[in-house]
C-alpha cells in the first residue's frame, strides 16, 4: 500500500507583518458603474430534493460571474435566454449527456504532440440508496478529459475519465497545466472510484472500516497530551517499545509496530513518559513544545484513534469566551484592547474539522502523492494569479490571510506563500452576511461582498504622505492601510462578484456593476 507524503506549508516570514495595527476607514468615494441587463441572469433555483447543506454549498453558493484570465476586464455570464453575454460567437466542440446537474470546477486546455485535450473538472451531487447515515448524498468529482488530432476534422472525443468520491463540497479543486494531477482542499476526504468498482463496494470497504474500535484514545490540556492505549493479553514491560523523538513518535507492542509517525507539532522528547496502568493499558504522556497550542490531531494523517474532549476544558473555554456574547451592543470595545486580538480568535475559531486538509492525486497512478493538514488554517477564496500557472488558494494563518501559488513541477516545495493580507482573517471573520471573496491579481487590495448591497475593499498599506503616530507606543506610523466600502443601488441579491487590478465586478439579478477601485489610471 502506497503513502502519500505528508507536506506543509511554508510561511515567508518577510511576507508577514507583526507590527500591522488595523485598517482605516476611507470615505474617499469610488467610481461606480450600472449596466441595466435586457435579459434576466439565467438564475438555477434548489429543487424540493436538493435540500442538504452540500447542495446549498454546491448550488446555492455558486458564483455566476467568470473573469477571462488572459484578459482581466472582460467577464462573462450566461442570462435566461440562453446567451452567454460579452461573447459573439459560441462554439460547441463536444456535447454529451451527463445525467444530473454539474457545475464546471475548473478547466485547462493543453497541446501535446499535436493532439489538442480539454481536461475538466466536473461536480455533482448524487443519492446514495442504500446508505443509512448522514445525508444520503456524496459528492462526485468527474476528471473529463476529450481529446481530437489537431490535422483530423473529427468531433472530440472522451480520452479518460475518472471519478472520485467524498462526502463534502470541496473548496478547491484544480487540475495541473500539465493535465498529470489534480490538487483538492476538503473538509471530508475524496477518493477515486476505480474502473470497475461499483458504489456498493466502496461503500462496503468504508462501512467496514467505520465499524473498526478506534486503536487509541487520546486528551490534551494546554500543557500537554495523554495517549491511552488498551494492551494484548500477556504483554509485559518487555513486550512495549515506546521512543520519543521531538517530532514523531514509534510505539512497538510485542514486536510489531503499533503506531509511528510524524507528530501534529514538537514536544519535550526528553520529559515526555508511558506508564502501564492497572486495567492493561498503556499510558502515554506527551509534554507540548508550545504551550497553549490546540492539535487538532495526534499523528499526522493518522485516523486509527479517536480524540476525547474533557468537559471540564469545554467549560472553561465557554467562560473565557462569554464577553464576545454579551447582552450590550458594543460596550467598550477600546478598553485596554488591541485592535485584533489573537488569542481570543484562536480559541473562538478552533476547527474540529480532523480531516480538512489540501491533497494532491496523481493523474496515473491515481494515488494520493502529498497530504498537507491544514487544521485551523481556514480556506477564505481562490484567484488566478497568472493564467499559466494553478489558481492561488488564500487561507487564514491566525489573523492574517496568506495567498499560496501552487507549483506542480516543483515536487519538493508544492505551494509558494507569494501575498499577505494583514489581518484579514480577523476582520473577514466578522462579516456575517459575507457571500463571496477575491483579491485583485497583483495582491493591491482584497474584496468581499454581502448578500445584498454591500461591498467591503480591504487595501495594502501605502506610505503616508503626512507624519502619524501611535499614541499608546509613541512611535511614527510610516504607512496605512485603507479599508472602503461601497453600497449598491439595488436590493436585487447578488450573484457573482470578480476582481481585476483596476476593477471590481458585481452581478445581481438584474444589473452589472463596475467599481473601479484603481482611481490612478
Amino acid at each position: 500500500m502506497e503513502v502519500a507524503a505528508n507536506c506543509s506549508l511554508r510561511v515567508k516570514r518577510p511576507l508577514l507583518d507583526p507590527r500591522f495595527e488595523s485598517y482605516k476607514l476611507s470615505l474617499e468615494p469610488l467610481p461606480s458603474y450600472q449596466l441595466e441587463l435586457d435579459a434576466a441572469v439565467a438564475e438555477v433555483k434548489l429543487r424540493d430534493d436538493q435540500y442538504t447543506l452540500e447542495h446549498m454549498h454546491a448550488f446555492g453558493m455558486y458564483n455566476y460571474l467568470h473573469c477571462d484570465p488572459w484578459y482581466q476586464d472582460s467577464v462573462y455570464y450566461i442570462d435566461n435566454l440562453g446567451r452567454i453575454m460579452n461573447l459573439t460567437v459560441m462554439l460547441i466542440v463536444f456535447n454529451e449527456e451527463l445525467g444530473n446537474p454539474f457545475i464546471i470546477i475548473h478547466s485547462i486546455s493543453l497541446l501535446k504532440a499535436e493532439e489538442h485535450s480539454i481536461a475538466t473538472l466536473l461536480l455533482q451531487i448524487e443519492k446514495e440508496e442504500l446508505s443509512m447515515k448522514g445525508s444520503g448524498f456524496y459528492v462526485s468529482l468527474e476528471w473529463v478529459t476529450i481529446s481530437k488530432k489537431c490535422e483530423d476534422n473529427k468531433k472530440y472525443e472522451v480520452a479518460k475519465r475518472n471519478t472520485l468520491r467524498g462526502k463534502s463540497v470541496p473548496h478547491y479543486a484544480a487540475i495541473e497545466p500539465d493535465g498529470n494531477g489534480l490538487m483538492i482542499i476538503s473538509y471530508k476526504p475524496f477518493t477515486f472510484v476505480q474502473a470497475g468498482q461499483g458504489l456498493e463496494e466502496s461503500k462496503d470497504e468504508n462501512m467496514s472500516e467505520e465499524i473498526k474500535e478506534p486503536l487509541y484514545y487520546w486528551q490534551q490540556t494546554e500543557d500537554d497530551l495523554t495517549v491511552t492505549i488498551q494492551l494484548p493479553e500477556d504483554c509485559t514491560k518487555e513486550d512495549i517499545q515506546v521512543q520519543f523523538l521531538p517530532d514523531s513518535v514509534n510505539i512497538v507492542l510485542k514486536g510489531q509496530m503499533f503506531l509511528e509517525g510524524n507528530l501534529f507539532s514538537s514536544i519535550d522528547h526528553e520529559s515526555s513518559t508511558w506508564i502501564i496502568k492497572e486495567n492493561n493499558s498503556l499510558e502515554i504522556s506527551l509534554i507540548k513544545k508550545s504551550e497553549g497550542m490546540t492539535w487538532p490531531e495526534l499523528v499526522v494523517g493518522d485516523k486509527q484513534g479517536e480524540f476525547i474532549r474533557d468537559s471540564a476544558q469545554c467549560a472553561a473555554i465557554a467562560e473565557r469566551l462569554m464577553h464576545l456574547t454579551s447582552d450590550e451592543l458594543n460596550p467598550n470595545p477600546d478598553k485596554d484592547k488591541p485592535p485584533c486580538n489573537a488569542q481570543e480568535l484562536e480559541e473562538c475559531d478552533i476547527f474540529f474539522e480532523e480531516n480538512f486538509s489540501l491533497c494532491r492525486f496523481d493523474g496515473n497512478t491515481l494515488k494520493t502523492t502529498h497530504v498537507v493538514n491544514l487544521g485551523s488554517n481556514q480556506y477564505l477564496f481562490s484567484v488566478i494569479v497568472d493564467p499559466k500557472e494553478m489558481p492561488c488558494f488564500c487561507l487564514r494563518h491566525d489573523v492574517d490571510a496568506l495567498l499560496w501559488q501552487p507549483r506542480s513541477s516543483k515536487q519538493d516545495d508544492m505551494w509558494e506563500h507569494i501575498a499577505t493580507f494583514n489581518a484579514l482573517g480577523y476582520v473577514q471573520a466578522s462579516k456575517r452576511d459575507k457571500k463571496f471573496f477575491a483579491c485583485a491579481p497583483n495582491y493591491s487590495y482584497a474584496a468581499l461582498c454581502e448578500c445584498l448591497r454591500r461591498v467591503f475593499i480591504y487595501r495594502q498599506p501605502t506610505p503616508m504622505s503626512t507624519v502619524l503616530y501611535n499614541r499608546k507606543e509613541g512611535r511614527q506610523v510610516g504607512q496605512v492601510a485603507k479599508q472602503q466600502v461601497a453600497s449598491l443601488e439595488t436590493n436585487d441579491p447578488i450573484l457573482g462578484f470578480q476582481a481585476t487590478n483596476e476593477r471590481l465586478f458585481v452581478l445581481t439579478t438584474k444589473n452589472l456593476f463596475l467599481i473601479k477601485v484603481n482611481t490612478e489610471n
